[in-house]
């Protein structure tokens, strides 16, 4: 997916707001995890064998990476390109950094 920019808006009571420019994308994506993660409790419900199911357990890890490296994209491309232009990018890196770290492994 190409990203184009988010829209961010000023911090209200330390809380920012963005419209997230991927939106229906990401939330098709986190329906069909949240599908797959009842699948798995079905599996294990069933006593499915364990391989099976670490599988279905990567399966969902790559595409929750998937839809948190959108977001850093997004974040990136949008609110920290923003900040940058405006004279306020050492924050909003020092923020994305702190993101980047909790994302990594």
């Amino acid at each position: 997916m190409t990203s184009p920019e988010s829209h961010c808006t000023t911090p209200v009571d330390d809380e920012h707001y963005v419209v997230q420019p991927h939106k229906k994308a990401l939330l098709k994506r986190l329906n069909r995890i949240e599908g797959q993660v009842r699948g798995i409790a079905q599996m294990i419900a069933e006593d499915r064998y364990c391989v099976d199911v670490l599988t279905q357990v990567a399966a969902i890890r790559s595409a929750l990476d998937a839809v948190g490296l959108q977001l850093l994209e997004d974040h990136t491309r949008g609110c920290v390109a923003t900040a940058v232009k405006a004279g306020h990018g050492e924050k909003s890196i020092a923020e994305l950094m702190t993101a980047v770290r909790r994302f990594a492994r």
